[in-house]
């Protein structure tokens, strides 16, 4: 069986603290952007006025969420390529708040499909990410939120990794350590990660859930789809 991913969106994939920070710049507000990390985090080092004003400026913004920044773009194609080669589930977490134009759906599966991620399943989360991926039966939960992946520990059987691309933040790091959560640098590293484990965690499951291996279906000798959807040419009859 193949792995089951779930990856969140904002500090993971996309910089939203950047964005966020030019939003709040355009009307005067000014605060050390390092604090900011998601929009879970916007809240955090402004006053409550400021948040609402920042706020209003980004709903009000046209398809807001498909301008921002990624990290490493070059890795969200890895991770398209890689989840075409091992067939794993990959399933993108976030819970922004709308716009103006498109729905947060659709401007994040267009924004993925611009970085090489084709055909993205975009899951907006309104509730626990711990319940979600119990839901979705997750193997692992990517996030920069601490408390998201206790969430997820806590909740379902997945295991769950800290984005923390600050080196310098060695004691989140420890105290996430110490909760039983991965921490990883860089989207780079993460995929490496799971690259290695792609092979041992679907032995360790059980053996109802190798069951599956005791049907196999036949098996096509034709072509794959093609790695880019978009493309015109027809597909294997």
């Amino acid at each position: 069986m193949s792995l089951r991913i779930g990856i969140d969106i904002d500090g993971v994939l996309a910089d939203f603290r950047a964005a966020f920070h030019a939003a709040a710049s355009g009307l005067g507000l000014a605060y050390p952007p390092a604090q900011v990390g998601d929009a879970d985090e916007a809240d955090s080092v402004l006053s409550e006025s400021a948040i609402k004003r920042a706020w209003k400026q980004v709903s009000e913004a046209h398809n807001w969420w498909a301008t921002l920044s990624a990290f490493e773009p070059a890795q969200i194609a890895r991770l398209y390529a890689l989840t075409r080669q091992h067939k794993w589930e990959v399933f993108f977490l976030t819970r922004r708040p709308a716009t103006r134009g498109d729905t947060v759906q659709v401007q994040t599966q267009w924004w993925l499909e611009q970085h090489g991620f084709y055909l993205p399943a975009v899951v907006t989360v309104p509730g626990s990410r711990g319940e979600l991926a119990n839901a979705l039966r997750l193997d692992f939960v990517v996030d920069d939120q601490e408390l998201h992946c206790v969430e997820v520990i806590s909740s379902s059987g997945a295991k769950a990794l800290l984005m923390l691309r600050d080196a310098s933040l060695t004691k989140r790091r420890d105290q996430a350590m110490s909760r039983g959560i991965a921490v990883v640098a860089s989207l780079e590293e993460t995929l490496t990660i799971f690259e290695k484990l792609h092979d041992v965690i679907p032995q360790r499951r059980g053996r109802l859930l190798r069951l599956t291996d005791w049907f196999p279906s036949a098996r096509r000798k034709d072509e794959p789809l093609p790695l880019n959807p978009r493309e015109t040419r027809p597909l294997p009859e």
